[in-house]
């Protein structure tokens, strides 16, 4: 019984998206029909960026590279800035979880190294600070986060669409962030990292850098997504086996129970078009609140069987990562690591959180009131 308490409590989402498909399957009835509600080049994407990024990581590049930075700063004002930036720009290409995954554990040694009264607030508001990064940096490319693949993927947009339709957002949230880093990191100092670790297996990395090009030529459409995923898997059978198993399986499948769902729902007219009619023109706002409570990745693929409104979906989708906790799922990667440490403040982390994320949340928001409305 605790097993099943504890698999429900870290799968809610995929548990609730199984639920609505099956609850679907009984008011449409599984067909053929079922195969064009999935959008398999989306998954096959989504599961080779998995395995790739899952492989570069292994090496250790990822830390070497920011010990490398790092090891010029003592001040933990600049070395705050370093990391948000890294988060930033690093979620962009690896995904905000990926980047999370791997600056976080790496902030926390750090402030081990660290004394004094200012030490917890430090680390509760940098932790924020870098969960937020990665997500708002995360926004501006289709591979940063799952649903900008599924948008970009399902719409059929160019990336010079996709850029156009964002950057507005983004560039408002790095200077947000920026500032954030020198207003609110008290002065601190650290000591500097070791800068021990090294990279395991140049050769591997080096094809895991090429593979990771192959999959940015197939999300720009260049390559073909069935030759990605022959060229991917067959390399890891070869050379990793273990990778494998490091995939994300419950986000795959949380992402097949929505398509069903959806795909059932658009095939009941009367239902499809009265969500049609309460969605119309309210897209951004809709899709900002329900993120809010199932996060962003599923309100996506909800909401985008209600709307050919692409720029409102990802707009809302994005900004609606900001808020509460479960908005964006990678920022519960941060609350877990954190939560993990003995001198951890669970409840003064979620406000804090809280109180950043709904700031960003309300000046990105009134960026897209000015834009939508008054530009």
């Amino acid at each position: 019984m605790k097993g099943i308490v504890k698999f429900l409590k870290k799968e809610t989402v995929l548990c609730i998206s199984g639920v609505l498909a099956l609850i679907s399957c009984f008011i449409i009835p599984p067909s053929a029909a079922y195969a064009d509600y999935i959008d398999f080049r989306v998954l096959i994407l989504l599961f080779c960026l998995m395995l790739v990024v899952a492989g570069i990581r292994q090496t250790g590049a990822f830390t070497v590279i920011c010990e490398a930075l790092l090891k010029k700063f003592r001040s933990i004002k600049t070395i705050g800035l370093v990391l948000v930036l890294l988060s930033f720009f690093m979620s962009m290409l690896l995904t905000n979880d990926v980047t999370l995954v791997t600056i976080v554990p790496f902030t926390l040694i750090m402030f081990d190294n660290i004394s004094g009264e200012k030490k917890a607030r430090a680390e509760i508001v940098l932790l924020v600070l870098e969960t937020a990064s990665a997500n708002l940096g995360s926004m501006l490319t289709p591979m940063g986060n799952p649903q900008n693949l599924y948008l970009y993927s399902k719409f059929n947009l160019s990336i010079t669409e996709f850029f156009g339709i964002i950057f507005p957002y983004s560039a408002l949230s790095l200077i947000m962030l920026i500032c954030s880093v020198f207003l609110f990191l008290p002065k601190l100092q650290t000591e500097k990292p070791n800068g021990t670790s090294k990279i395991q297996g140049r050769g591997k990395t080096i094809l895991f850098v090429i593979l990771f090009a192959v999959n940015m030529l197939t999300i720009l459409r260049i390559l073909n997504d069935i030759i990605l995923l022959v060229i991917v898997v067959t390399i890891v059978l070869i050379i990793d086996r273990k990778l494998f198993l490091q995939a994300d399986y419950s986000l795959l499948l949380t992402f097949v129970f929505f398509f069903i769902f959806v795909g059932n729902m658009g095939a009941i007219p009367a239902i499809s078009e009265n969500l049609q009619h309460i969605f119309q023109n309210n897209e951004v706002g809709i899709s900002v609140a329900l993120s809010q409570v199932i996060s962003n990745v599923p309100a996506a693929i909800l909401l985008s069987g209600l709307s050919d409104k692409a720029n409102a979906l990802i707009i809302g989708t994005n900004l609606g990562g900001l808020g509460t906790l479960i908005a964006s799922m990678a920022s519960l990667i941060t609350y877990k690591f954190y939560v993990g440490t003995k001198s951890s403040s669970p409840q003064k982390y979620i406000l804090v959180f809280t109180v950043f994320n709904v700031c960003y949340l309300a000046a990105l928001g009134t960026l897209y009131f000015l834009i939508s409305y008054h530009l």
